[in-house]
């Protein structure tokens, strides 16, 4: 188990993930690779300074899928600058962008940037809105299990809270599990999918002393990576 020392590196089999950092309010960016096969979830902040320090130019534009946990701004807010740099280097390869149904940030992203640049982006992007999370995705020789977890926000001005459009995702290759929970509140739907896994990637947000419905505690969060055979604790307060 390793907490909050960005970056963190785990790898099995030609099946890794790194996650450059995760903190709260600021930033998420975590990289998934299966063999040649390159993914990025939740690219927050800094994700393009990250990934071009830990790739080529040449495996940065055969990133295939973009995988999106929520629209809240630390786990979005390096889609622009990403989208921006593939289509300055001249990236000819399709890309996928995988989000939750609802997810209004993603869609505000991708329509304000093709109004941008509608004539000048050399690839095709997808928007794949995920509305039912019983089924998995293929990508790559990857399956890809999304599941929905509890998270919310407070509304402007008021101590009300709204629950948003979020999923975790375990990712499976050659019968290696890797659960990366989001951010989340204590919820069955990670308890049963971290369960059992090689890896599990779990947010520990919130102070022990108040929990709420927007993040886990240490202690809630430990309970359930301790079920895995490995985990991480991310997106813990600095």
């Amino acid at each position: 188990m390793a907490e909050q020392k960005y970056p963190i590196s785990w790898v099995k089999n030609n099946f890794s993930i790194k996650i450059f950092c995760s903190i709260p309010n600021i930033a998420t960016g975590i990289l998934l690779r299966a063999d040649k096969n390159i993914f990025v979830i939740d690219p927050g902040d800094g994700i393009l300074r990250d990934l071009n320090n830990e790739l080529s130019m040449k495996q940065i534009l055969s990133v295939s899928d973009i995988i999106i946990t929520h629209g809240h701004h630390d786990h979005v807010g390096g889609v622009w600058s990403l989208l921006t740099y593939l289509r300055v280097m001249h990236k000819t390869t399709p890309l996928a962008i995988h989000y939750p149904a609802g997810c209004i940030e993603i869609e505000s992203i991708y329509n304000a940037f093709k109004k941008v640049y509608a004539a000048t982006i050399s690839y095709e992007i997808s928007l794949k809105e995920i509305k039912n999370t019983k089924k998995s995705l293929r990508r790559r020789n990857v399956t890809i299990k999304p599941f929905p977890v509890v998270h919310k926000e407070y509304l402007h001005d008021t101590h009300k809270t709204r629950q948003v459009p979020a999923y975790g995702y375990k990712f499976t290759y050659k019968g290696i599990k890797i659960c990366y929970g989001g951010d989340t509140a204590y919820c069955e739907e990670l308890v049963r999918h971290a369960k059992g896994s090689d890896l599990a990637i779990i947010e520990a947000g919130h102070d022990e002393d108040t929990p709420d419905e927007m993040h886990m505690t240490k202690k809630e969060a430990v309970s359930i990576g301790k079920s895995a055979k490995d985990y991480f604790l991310v997106h813990v307060p600095e």
